[in-house]
This record gives structure tokens, C-alpha cells and sequence, in this order.
């Protein structure tokens, strides 16, 4: 995974900034005789590869996170058998669901029945591209990565829309139109918060984000700066993940499962698959945004100093880009940690209440604090990014 580095990014913030993957592997390539344009054809299916891997080993992750912190919380044990502590539990599950009859209602749209979870998970799977676990660890460092992946979120309402209308169910077409009016709900409040973030960083890049958290450690963290933007994105996040309690368009009380009603086998599992991951995405996300991303708890200047080394040396670049991948993914698993807790431990909330929540409160709130942030900015340029 690999990218240019962000140009305007202050020099020595980040330790990695001279650490290329994609250069060093085709280097490595024509080293053994092959042409240039064939060592990049070979490189180029490599970052997806890694995260299609990266996705579904945190989808099997989670599912096992999730019925093991349930099991915590109702103090009873939890999967148990399947592997060391029901670690192979999630991949029996995914066997099961693989060989399981994929049946398709006599009356539904099967074209549009079919194409549903594929729509509902390919903006997920593609929205992986602008995540950055380091300066040049990330696909593709676009100039508007932010605002692509909140495009392409907004792909998958569509999808959960279509299933529910060609599943030919009430049910179904009633999640499916819960899961359009919650999307619109809570995008817009999250674009707003992230626009105070863009604001602050003058980069829609998520790379200049991290980066313009990076200049004194945990105190440059833009959860300090950003504390009602970070709630507001949070929950808008957990309400376009619809886990708990926004989970109403497969409320199983009111609509047996809502859109995925009609669903058996592997077009059912697509649907948790979407969802899972872009739990993990959203986590990911929040630590890019508001948590420093691969930044450390303490600048990088110290952890050099303490090595003897320049901040440019090779063994300090391997050892800030390792720890700063390690760094990104604990914190993401910190707030996939929180929002199975919430799962487990708060109601569902009514349809009504929900769309209260995002259109009567989260979109004023998000509303003035953007205003307060072009205030701040203009008043304290050094702490705002003026």
C-alpha cells in the first residue's frame, strides 16, 4: 500500500515520510532483470490483495470480539469450542453460510435480489483506498480521500433500498426504506463535523490530516481541538453502520430482519460481511480523523533522540512505520471495543426517536460547531490552523 507523500506536509512530523513501498518493490523486481512496466503491472494487484486480506481477517476478528465481549457482559462464556478460546467459531460460521442453498423468492426481482449486497459491499470494500496506516502506507492519498469515502457510503442505501423492493416483502421494503431515510439522516451531520476537521487541516487529503496531528503528540490529537465534532462523528458512523441502537432497518422485533428477510447462504453472510467491515472502516476513520491516525502518543523527535539515530534513519523509519501501523489499528479496535459495548448495553431507539436525533439535534449542534471552528481558527491560527 503506498502513495506519494502530501505535498505541503511539514518536514520531520513523521518518521516515515522516506519509506516507499512500491518503489523499493519494483526496485527489487528489475534488480532480477524485469522491465520497469512489468514490475509496476506486477505490484499494482498487490495493495488490494492486501486489503481484501486486511478486511476480512478484521470481519472474522470482529465476529469473534462481538460474541466474546456479549458473553463478558451477560456473564455467561461465549463460543468456546471451535478452536483455542472459539477463535475458529467466525470461519465455521463463514463455511456454513458459503455451502448453505442460496434461495431466491418465486415473486422477487432476481436481478435486483442479486445485485443488492454486491452494492451494499463493494463501496465499503472501496472506500479501504484512502485509509492511511502511515505517511506512505495507504492505496491511493487522493486530494478529497475524506469526501470519496462519505460518496461512497452513500452508495449503499441504494442497495439495502433495492434488496428490500425486489425481496417483493413488506418487511423487507420497509428496512430498506428505513436504512435510505437513516442514511440521509446522519450523513449529514457527519459531513459537517468532518468539514470542521478539513477546516482545520486546509486538506481534504486524510494523509495531511495525520499530519497536521503530529507536531506535539497526544496534546496535537484533534480530539482535544474537536470533542463535540468526535462525538457527533461517532455516532453518525454507528448509525451508518446500523449497529445498536440505530440498528431499526433489521429491527427483528418489528420487521423479522428487514431487508435481509428474504436472504439465505452467501447473499445473506454479504450483508454482514458490508456491515463488519464498515464497522472496522469507520473506526479506522475516527483514529485518522480525530485520534493522531499512525501518530504517536509522544513525538517521533524523542523516540530518535532516544536511539542516537537521525529522525531520517532507515532503523527509525522501519521501527515509526511498524509501531505507527500497530498504533492505527489498536486505536481502531479501541472504538470497535466501545461500540460492541454499546451493542450490548443500551435499547433500541424508535424510528422517531432516530430521525429526531440526526435532524433536530445532531445537525444544529454540527451546524454551530462548524461555525465555531472558522471562529476559533481565525482567532487562534496556531492552535486551529489558521
Amino acid at each position: 500500500m503506498v502513495s506519494t507523500s502530501a505535498p505541503g506536509s511539514a518536514p520531520g512530523l513523521d518518521a516515515a515520510a522516506g519509506l516507499d513501498l512500491q518503489a523499493s518493490f519494483e526496485t527489487l523486481l528489475q534488480g532480477v532483470g524485469l522491465s520497469a512496466g512489468t514490475a509496476h503491472l506486477l505490484w499494482l494487484p498487490l495493495p488490494m490483495l492486501l486489503v481484501l486480506v486486511a478486511a476480512v481477517v478484521g470481519v472474522l476478528v470482529n465476529v469473534w470480539l462481538e460474541r466474546k465481549i456479549s458473553a463478558a457482559v451477560q456473564q455467561r462464556i461465549g463460543p468456546e469450542y471451535a478452536g483455542a478460546l472459539g477463535v475458529l467459531q467466525p470461519l465455521a460460521d463463514g463455511l456454513k453460510l458459503v455451502f448453505k442453498e442460496d434461495i431466491i423468492p418465486a415473486r422477487a426481482d432476481s436481478l435486483l435480489f442479486t445485485l443488492g449486497p454486491v452494492l451494499v459491499l463493494i463501496p465499503v470494500i472501496l472506500s479501504w483506498l484512502v485509509v492511511p496506516f502511515g505517511q506512505n502506507l495507504l492505496i491511493s492519498n487522493v486530494g478529497v480521500g475524506i469526501f470519496l469515502w462519505i460518496a461512497l457510503s452513500s452508495i449503499q442505501p441504494i442497495g439495502l433500498l433495492m434488496s428490500g423492493y425486489a425481496s417483493n416483502n413488506k418487511y423487507s421494503l420497509l428496512g430498506g426504506l428505513r436504512a435510505a431515510a437513516q442514511s440521509i439522516s446522519y450523513e449529514i451531520p457527519l459531513a459537517l463535523a468532518v468539514l470542521a476537521v478539513v477546516m482545520m487541516s486546509n486538506s481534504l487529503s486524510t494523509v495531511d490530516i495525520v499530519n497536521q496531528q503530529t507536531g506535539a503528540g497526544i496534546l496535537s490529537w484533534n480530539i482535544w481541538r474537536q470533542p463535540v465534532g468526535f462525538v457527533i462523528f461517532w455516532i453518525c458512523a454507528l448509525a451508518e453502520c446500523e449497529r445498536l441502537p440505530f440498528d431499526l432497518p433489521e429491527a427483528e422485533e418489528e420487521l423479522v430482519a428487514g431487508y435481509q428477510t428474504e436472504y439465505a447462504g452467501m447473499k445473506f453472510a454479504l450483508f454482514y460481511l458490508g456491515s463488519y467491515i464498515n464497522l472496522v472502516l469507520s473506526a479506522l476513520l475516527v483514529s485518522v480523523l480525530y485520534l493522531g491516525g499512525w501518530g504517536f502518543p509522544l513525538p517521533v523527535e524523542w523516540l530518535a533522540g532516544w536511539l542516537g539515530q537521525p529522525i531520517d534513519a532507515p532503523a527509525v523509519q522501519v521501527i515509526t512505520a511498524s509501531v505507527g501501523i500497530v498504533m492505527t489499528v489498536l486505536k481502531a479496535y479501541l472504538l470497535v471495543f466501545l461500540a460492541i459495548l454499546l451493542r450490548w448495553t443500551t435499547p433500541r431507539v424508535r424510528i422517531d426517536q432516530l430521525l429526531d436525533l440526526g435532524w433536530k439535534f445532531l445537525l444544529p449542534i454540527a451546524l454551530v460547531n462548524l461555525l465555531v471552528t472558522a471562529g476559533l481558527k481565525l482567532a487562534f491560527p496556531a492552535f486551529f490552523g489558521g
